[in-house]
């Protein structure tokens, strides 16, 4: 897919099309998201809407039957979510879109309702935890703003530009950039505490662009299986709309006031989506009062093309039940809209558990955000019963394990999981081959990341900042793996987290800014570039992970004689036990197992 084209444009196509959003630098990704188009960089139901309607018309110059289409169509989609990774977003992704083809075709207005409540229904009935997932909530939120406010703004918008042509696309596609962006809005603001100011404008001017781009990255996925294809040339057409597109997320991205702090709170989200409820049922009275004037402007015969019959009570019956079906759909997933700590985990509400877990001499720390799957960083030695620690946690599922690098200490407890309980991704800078297989048997996506990659897992957000990816180029053989280990900041609200691994600091020259917790590196090991760290980050509390008697003599003198001179407040696990911090928009809680 990147045969021909700019490093930059590569990796957007590979984000527009698969989701894999690991080559794309930093400074674009944080200008598709403060603009509002992050959405693009992953796999969502537009991707399959835009795959069935590209297929459709030549599946139909072949001569096939309607039927015989979609079947094509829907056995397309399915292969497409297999190669695209078939995670769970991507699987709801197929669910949506899959539905949503058989709607279209359907050819009714209604069958989409049906299809939205049956889409809720499925992926439910196959995850119920799902409800709690910010991707799922924004997801339906958009289905559902365009079902209910794409038509009338789709016809304010053609009595003013007109609807012939071009005209007639450039309004639909407008209307539901709209719809969506009003739908999903409140959303964004209540999780995040934050919200694009010109993400509309940016949705808008990108607009033109979002289908092609798709669409030719698809071709050139699917013609490069064909050995000789000149892919070249559809890239080099594409890399023209992805560079378009992301000089759209520069100029709406980084002026200071594109991207506002907000706090909207239950009450606020409710509110909003009241006010967005009244906004749709006016916009809807007032588009058929225009139809209606229209009409008799006319002089239409009654009886004749577009008056209204009596409807009888049967009719009106078979028209509610979709509406019904949306609304129990709405219902279900009510909790997770106000509430959305209430199926994460056992931590506060709203807010984020991090668990530094005594797991012997080994890293494990277990993140677990309000209205996000958990997350767990490391599993420490194998034989340790990790599982049984995660289930105490009240974990039965993780959404993501990332192995800091490839060492038994940290690597180990990740692979005994496997068969234990699910895994639905697995990240790693540099991995065994077959730690690797052993993932995907188990059903677990695996991915490598580096510096410039971003996690997100509701409210919390985890920023790669070590190794470069320059340097997981090439064979490892025989260096010293903790100089590749993954580091990450971990930022929820205002707190921030500094997680090194087993990268000392020395070794490791990244900025995080001033941080609340900072894991010391490598068990406490000795570090000729800790007090400078310290000195940068400002750490309020540092955390050990060590193994009690281990035999390296972790953590050493040295190490704990620098971060009491720079005052940090130190706990570690060979001693205090498991570490957990409870925080809260205002307050972090420490607690300690001994």
């Amino acid at each position: 897919m990147g045969r021909g084209m700019p490093e930059r444009e590569a990796g957007l196509a590979r984000g527009f099309v698969l989701g894999e959003d690991e080559r794309i630098d930093a400074r674009t990704k944080e200008d598709f998201r403060r603009s509002g188009l992050s959405h693009l960089l992953a796999v969502s139901g537009q991707n399959v809407a835009l795959l069935a309607l590209l297929a459709l018309p030549l599946l139909a110059a072949l001569g096939i039957p309607l039927r015989a289409r979609l079947v094509w169509v829907l056995g397309l989609i399915a292969v497409y979510v297999f190669l695209a990774g078939a995670d769970p977003s991507i699987q709801r992704a197929g669910v949506m879109g899959g539905l949503a083809v058989l709607a279209t075709l359907a050819g009714r207005r209604s069958s989409r309702f049906y299809a939205l409540a049956l889409a809720a229904v499925v992926t439910l009935a196959v995850n119920p935890r799902i409800a709690a997932d910010v991707g799922w909530q924004l997801s339906f939120a958009a289905v559902l703003g365009i079902l209910l406010l794409a038509t009338p703004l789709r016809e304010a918008i053609a009595a003013r530009i007109g609807s012939q042509g071009w005209r007639r696309g450039l309004a639909d596609g407008a209307a539901m950039t709209i719809a969506a962006t009003i739908a999903t809005g409140p959303l964004i603001a209540y999780h995040f505490e934050a919200l694009s100011t010109t993400t509309l404008l940016a949705n808008l001017l990108a607009l033109p662009a979002v289908a092609p781009a798709m669409w030719l990255g698809m071709i050139a996925a699917a013609a490069g299986q064909v050995p000789g294809f000149p892919v070249e040339a559809l890239n080099h057409l594409n890399a023209l709309l992805l560079g378009y597109i992301a000089q759209v997320a520069s100029w709406c991205g980084r002026p200071s006031w594109a991207y506002v702090h907000v706090r909207l709170g239950g009450g606020g989200l409710a509110a909003a989506y009241v006010a967005i409820a009244i906004a749709a049922v006016l916009a809807t009275r007032i588009a058929r009062h225009r139809r209606l004037s229209a009409r008799r402007r006319d002089k239409r015969p009654a009886g004749g093309p577009g008056s209204r019959t009596p409807r009888s009570p049967s009719s009106r019956l078979r028209r509610a039940i979709p509406l019904v079906a949306a609304g129990v759909a709405l219902l279900a997933t009510a909790p997770a809209l106000l509430t959305p700590a209430g199926h994460a985990s056992p931590g506060p509400p709203h807010g984020l558990r991090v668990s530094v877990l005594d797991i012997g001499q080994g890293d494990a720390i277990l993140l677990q955000p309000a209205g996000g799957p958990a997350v767990l960083v490391d599993g420490g030695p194998p034989g340790d019963g990790l599982a049984e620690k995660l289930r105490g946690a009240g974990v039965e599922r993780l959404g993501v394990a990332i192995v800091t690098h490839d060492q038994i200490d940290h690597a180990g407890g990740v692979v005994g999981l496997f068969g234990q309980m699910p895994v639905e991704r697995l990240l790693y800078a540099v991995l065994d081959g077959r730690t690797v297989a052993e993932a995907r048997v188990a059903g677990a996506v695996p991915a490598r990341v580096a510096a410039g990659s971003e996690l997100r897992s509701g409210r919390l957000r985890l920023d790669v900042l070590w190794p470069p990816p320059e340097a997981l180029a090439g064979p490892h053989t025989g260096e010293d793996p903790n100089r590749l280990a993954i580091v990450m900041l971990a930022r929820w609200n205002r707190f921030s987290m500094l997680l090194t691994a087993d990268a000392e600091a020395e070794a490791m020259p990244v900025r995080s800014g001033p941080i609340d917790v900072l894991k010391v590196a490598h068990h406490g090991s000795d570090d000729a570039g800790l007090a400078n760290l310290l000195e940068r980050t400002k750490p309020r509390l540092a955390v050990i992970s060590v193994g009690a008697g281990n035999p390296f003599g972790h953590p050493t003198a040295a190490t704990l004689a620098t971060l009491a001179s720079h005052g940090v407040r130190t706990l570690r696990t060979d001693r205090d036990g498991a570490v957990v911090l409870d925080v809260s928009r205002d307050s972090i809680r420490v607690s300690t197992a001994d």
